[in-house]
């Protein structure tokens, strides 16, 4: 019998494309770099020049999206089940999407953008005060709330297609609201494909800035051995692309989650080591500064394009990081929404744009602030040009004047390749998802495929001209992807709408049986509240008095044409009736044994040891658990619950005017036993 862990999950229609692409880049580079080179070269300013706008305008209108919407209404719901909880605990959530997000980025640049600013300032004159203030308002400008937005508008649709309404965890879902069940055809197979060849171009252009760092830390620690050049730099992406390929193999929780928490142990050390040993107070000062004047110039820095001059400034740096992240949101917001379940909305929003935008404002005020420091102050004027001639070996450099110079030079190399590796891993991971249709129980052999393209792509674009070549890859191919996030951020907002209409149908009163509400029945009512029933009696009392009504009432439904079905699920314990009608008519009404810890205030009836839980009959619907408890309900009053709980649902249909069928998909039944599995004992 095959081992069904080596079975092919491929999505032929989405794979085909996005391979062939990757290998025609790669055996077309080889073969012809020079050519490959001045290619990319001409490709990267003609998009610049004239589309720059777009960008500028797309990654506007995403902030402005996930910050109203995390201030509505909208901002209380769930990325799952009403009754989902989070996944990950805070701290390895955090750990996973800044290893994810831009790990690389702040090494890179920490200290190399403000430098470089501060010596060619678009504005200001340079080497001055003024230049120096403008230099890490534009470093916080690129890495602060932007970026953060970019990634929270795709995972923030991704999470809530995929875990509330049980869609594919792929880029596809997000146009569900716009084309129904087109998403399975040519329409959505184009959507992934593109999400695939953006992740690809935009880890590739971070692992070609990782090795030349890399390399650069090398020959600085041992020059006689580690030369500078491309054959140093594709050996490192080799080596450490295998190191990838092991990390997501492990898979999730044993490779990625592991590697971000010691990426993130290891950069906060090393963050808090400069700090201290460095100008503390000058950088807390800064820091206070800094932040005030980023907000204050928000609004003119989003829309700021250099229109009246004639320079290439603005596509070098604003440009290449906004849309280098824009190739990069697939995998990252793919990445932080699979880690991103049970959380509400307002909570995703500020955990992804508060935490890490924060995070990285410290992180340049140290070591950038750190750096203009020491050529402000200290007269350590030569970095400027050490820099300029080579941004890989800005971090190095400022450690030479710092204690502990080759330990502390030597634990920075250890994290650049794991977030390296992080990086390759965790977006190999999503791209494999993405090319399975959105499955994650793929085989091992898919996942070696793509960490091995990466790195090729990485080594051909490098060889064929380095920076360039890699910065052409990112901004070309976020292009079309950047179209997709703003159409799906209007599929989004349409279906929070209907979300809202079905709230405001499906809000239940239900609190008491019916024949519990009638003034003289106040003595039962206090035995029915304080009442704590057996696992047992709860079973009993669905498998004879919930199940039956079921029946009758599906029997009915079936007498005027309705499809019903009726069913027990001994497994999970619940009764579940199922009707329908048409392609938007599905209801689906659920009771369901749940187990709870016992509250204080129980005691055991005499004769009778105490119990540790407490049990329920509670009502599920499509959307997940509803909060209340149908023990005790007589057969007519379980009847006319699953009549209301049916009229409300048919009244969302009739008031929403964009209402859709919001159906499961084909693994509907493992989606919802797997959501509800915090109650399931």
């Amino acid at each position: 019998m095959k081992d069904k862990t080596a079975r092919s999950t491929i999505l032929l229609p989405v794979f085909l494309p996005a391979a062939i692409v990757m290998i025609l880049l790669v055996v077309g580079t080889a073969i012809n770099p020079e050519a490959a080179g001045e290619l990319f070269s001409s490709v990267l300013t003609f998009t610049t020049e004239t589309f720059g706008w777009f960008y500028m305008l797309a990654v506007a209108i995403f902030l402005l999206f996930i910050i109203v919407l995390a201030f509505s209404s909208y901002g209380n719901i769930k990325l799952g089940p009403d009754h989902g909880e989070a996944e990950y605990k805070f701290l390895e959530w955090f750990a996973m999407l800044f290893s994810a997000g831009y790990g690389i980025a702040l090494l890179f640049y920490g200290v190399a953008e403000p430098v470089i600013h501060f010596a060619s300032p678009p504005l200001s004159t340079p080497e001055t005060i003024h230049a120096a203030k403008e230099a890490m308002q534009i470093a916080y400008f690129h890495w602060g709330f932007h970026i953060w937005a970019i990634y929270g508008v795709v995972g923030l649709s991704l999470a809530y297609f995929a875990f509330r309404h049980g869609l594919p965890l792929s880029m596809r879902s997000t146009l569900y609201p716009l084309i129904g069940e087109k998403i399975h055809g040519p329409i959505g197979h184009t959507v992934d494909v593109f999400a695939i060849l953006g992740t690809l171009f935009g880890i590739a252009t971070s692992l070609g800035l990782s090795v030349s760092q890399i390399n650069a830390g090398l020959n600085y620690l041992l020059p006689d051995i580690v030369p500078v050049n491309t054959t140093v730099q594709v050996i490192a992406i080799a080596v450490i692309t295998a190191a990838a390929l092991v990390s997501v193999l492990a898979g999730m929780d044993k490779g990625v989650k592991r590697l971000s928490i010691l990426n993130m142990v290891l950069a906060t050390s090393l963050m808090v080591f400069v700090f201290i040993v460095g100008p503390t107070i000058f950088i807390l000062n800064a820091f206070m500064e800094n932040t005030g004047s980023y907000l204050g110039n928000i609004v003119e820095r989003t829309f700021s394009l250099q229109a009246y001059e004639s320079s290439d400034w603005i596509g070098s740096w604003t440009l290449f990081i906004f849309a280098w992240t824009i190739a990069w949101a697939p995998f990252v917001g793919l990445f932080i929404a699979k880690i991103s379940r049970g959380r509400t909305i307002r909570e995703f929003v500020l955990g992804v744009m508060l935490v890490p935008t924060f995070f990285t404002f410290f992180w340049f005020a140290v070591f950038g602030d750190t750096a203009l420091h020491m050529i402000m102050m200290d007269g350590y004027t030569s970095l400027i040009s050490e820099v300029q001639n080579n941004q890989a070996i800005a971090l190095f450099k400022l450690f030479e004047n710092l204690p502990f110079t080759q330990f502390v030079s030597s634990l920075t190399i250890l994290l650049i390749i794991t977030f390296f590796v992080t990086s390759s891993d965790s977006g190999s991971l999503v791209i494999d998802s993405l090319a399975a249709g959105g499955r994650s129980d793929t085989p091992w052999w898919q996942r070696t495929f793509w960490v091995v393209t990466e790195g090729a792509v990485a080594a051909v674009l490098l060889l064929a001209g380095g920076l360039t070549a890699l910065q052409t890859a990112a901004i070309v191919s976020a292009l079309p992807f950047a179209v997709i996030i703003l159409i799906s951020i209007f599929g989004m907002w349409r279906a929070l709408r209907i979300e809202g209409h079905r709230d405001q149908s499906l809000d239940n009163d239900n609190r008491l049986p019916p024949h519990l509400l009638k003034p003289s029945a106040w003595r039962d009512r206090i035995d029915y509240i304080t009442e704590q029933p057996t696992r047992d009696k709860v079973l009993m009392y669905i498998k004879n008095v919930v199940m039956p009504s079921m029946v009758e009432v599906s029997e009915k439904f079936a007498e005027t044409g309705w499809i019903t079905d009726v069913n027990y699920d001994a497994i999970n314990n619940r009764a579940v009736l199922e009707l329908h009608r048409g392609d938007d008519v599905e209801f689906w009404y659920e009771v369901r044994l749940s187990e709870h810890e016992a509250p204080d205030y129980t005691e055991a009836t005499a004769g009778e040891l105490p119990q540790e839980h407490h049990h329920r009959a509670e009502v599920y619907l499509r959307r997940g658990g509803q909060t209340y408890d149908l023990y005790g309900y007589k057969t007519e009053s379980v009847i006319n619950d699953i009549i209301d709980q049916f009229e409300k649902y048919l009244h969302f249909l009739n008031v929403s005017p964009d209402s859709l069928p919001w159906r499961m998909q084909e693994h509907d039944e493992d989606i919802t036993l797997e959501q509800g599995s915090v109650f399931d004992k």
